[in-house]
């Protein structure tokens, strides 16, 4: 494991940019799901409104992220309407979905969307299996497999994801979180601890 100031030294990763960030709308919502649902593997993440109080109830997620190689999309939930085009890219046994520590994610999109995810990776399973001793996240694995710093920014982590308009800085951070699980994936991948 390299240690944060060795991370901070790394050259940026080569993240997307703002304008291969689609953030869809009800209008574009079933292009968007069809042209994921072509797709053979997609990187997955979801965003939802930070909670402050003890015992008070997650009510997310309200924004899920799905990135391709050369685009994300990103589906604030609370506005979309009629969800079923994503339902179904979702529970596609044909289009991998891979991301980070997973767990959460697939129990709040059941209980929010009543969806089951199919086909769903945990890239911390795939370095377990490949001998990682500790729980290995996205800047982590960026690190160790491109030799590159992906910047996370604890202030847009934490921000309001259920509201709206988002701004360009949360577009670029939740697209990159689910662009970067591609990414690890695909590299993974080349390295045999995949399947494409």
């Amino acid at each position: 494991m390299l240690d944060k100031d060795a991370i901070r030294a790394l050259p940026p990763f080569a993240a997307l940019r703002r304008d291969a960030i689609e953030l869809v709308d009800a209008a574009s919502l079933a292009d968007a799901c069809r042209h994921l649902a072509g797709c053979a593997v997609l990187g997955f993440d979801t965003e939802s409104r930070p909670t402050f109080r003890v015992g008070e109830a997650p009510t997310g997620p309200h924004l899920l992220q799905l990135a391709t190689e050369d685009a994300a999309f990103l589906f604030p939930l609370e506005t979309l309407g009629d969800l079923a085009p994503l339902r179904g890219v979702l529970a596609a046994p044909s289009v991998r979905k891979v991301g980070f520590d997973l767990k959460s994610d697939r129990a709040l999109l059941k209980a929010k969307l009543d969806v089951e995810c199919d086909n769903l990776v945990d890239l911390g399973t795939l370095f377990r299996a490949a001998g990682a001793r500790h729980t290995i996240g996205a800047v982590q694995a960026v690190a160790q497999l491109f030799g590159q710093s992906f910047r996370k920014s604890k202030k847009l982590s934490t921000s309001n994801w259920s509201r709206l308009p988002l701004t360009d800085a949360q577009c670029e951070y939740a697209g990159n979180d689910a662009y970067v699980a591609l990414r690890v994936y695909l590299a993974l991948t080349e390295r045999g601890l995949g399947q494409r």
